[in-house]
């Protein structure tokens, strides 16, 4: 892609991301997610593969129903209240729309379908733009909004999405697809909170964005896409090789690393809630998760010589590894006892 193209398409994400945060007008924050959708729309499409332009008409046709939704909602809510402000969002059928629209955004359960297919369509960089800069604005809405939504429905949501997230990874052989459902999964967690700590939610968010830059960056680094290949890559960088094998435990949220931070204190702020059923439900829901999170895990530096697969053996490389890898994996590593720290600042 052209440099000064590239250029325009990362700083009008930037102002769409940055337009719609700083909204307290339904207008102005639907404007800001119009400009985030048309200013990745050709980064997905780029390699001008066919499977490339698939990704980007389902996106903008889905993203298009979402941005319509979102606008249809505060209308309603403007018609029976007098409000366009954000944080007044009270009428029952504009937050039952709204509710559907964000999630439809963000790839929640039941308005999934469209999120793995895309991610497969794009370059691992792109994917990246995709899991967390494009969830930062209707994360924020969601934020903003959680007083007046439906907490049964949203709890609802995110056990569906929790499950399938884990249940549809496990027979995956594509690694943008498994990081797909894990994000479906992770949503999941996020959005059961975000109605009685929604503070928590952002915490969780933060996390998460940092631990799948470090795996996509890694990824991307290695050139790896599928599980095939992944298992070939410890012959080409054996030290960032095993880093990722850190960050993808982490990532499926085991002690001491710090993908444990964000769960456990959900996990204890459901309890405090009086909803320990779900928290033990939710919990064995990650299990499913945990599964092809230790499968990528095996592939990535537990397959030395001999092993049955058909790919040959890559060269050793000798270059320096980025600095954002090295800083990011090193993060969503050994943040967790850090954690009282970033508990007070959320």
């Amino acid at each position: 892609m052209n440099p000064q193209a590239k250029l325009i398409f990362i700083i009008s994400l930037l102002l769409g991301t940055s337009v719609t945060i700083a909204s307290n007008h339904w207008v102005t924050a639907w404007a800001g997610l119009e400009i985030n959708t048309l200013a990745i729309l050709p980064m997905i499409s780029k390699s001008h593969h066919p499977r490339a332009i698939e990704a980007a008409t389902k996106y903008f046709l889905v993203q298009a129903t979402a941005s319509a939704l979102i606008l249809f909602s505060s209308m309603t809510n403007a018609w029976h209240t007098g409000q366009w402000d954000i944080a007044q969002m009270t009428h029952p059928t504009s937050c039952l729309i709204l509710t559907a629209a964000i999630a439809m955004k963000l790839g929640l359960v039941p308005f999934h379908f469209w999120f793995p297919e895309v991610l497969q369509g794009a370059s691992l960089t792109t994917g990246l733009l995709l899991t967390t800069a494009m969830k930062f604005p209707p994360i924020t809405l969601l934020f903003l909004t959680s007083h007046s939504l439906n907490p049964s429905l949203l709890t609802t949501m995110a056990i569906l999405s929790a499950a399938l997230g884990g249940w549809m990874g496990l027979n995956q052989t594509q690694i943008r697809k498994i990081l797909a459902f894990s994000s479906i999964s992770h949503l999941g967690w996020m959005t059961i909170i975000i109605c009685y700590n929604p503070k928590l939610t952002l915490l969780n968010f933060y996390l998460y964005i940092l631990m799948t830059t470090a795996v996509f960056l890694t990824l991307n680094t290695m050139k790896a896409m599928k599980l095939t290949t992944l298992m070939t890559t410890w012959s080409k960088a054996p030290v960032l090789n095993t880093t990722l094998l850190l960050t993808l435990l982490s990532l499926a949220g085991l002690p001491p690393l710090t993908g444990f931070l964000p769960k456990w204190l959900i996990l204890q702020e459901l309890t405090k809630q009086d909803m320990a059923l779900t928290a033990i439900f939710i919990s064995l829901l990650s299990l499913l998760s945990l599964f092809f999170y230790l499968r990528l895990m095996y592939c990535t530096a537990i397959t030395l010589p001999p092993h049955t697969t058909n790919h040959m053996k890559q060269w050793h490389i000798s270059k320096p590894t980025d600095i954002w890898i090295a800083i990011t994996a090193t993060l969503s590593i050994v943040l967790l006892p850090m954690s009282p720290t970033l508990f007070a600042l959320t």
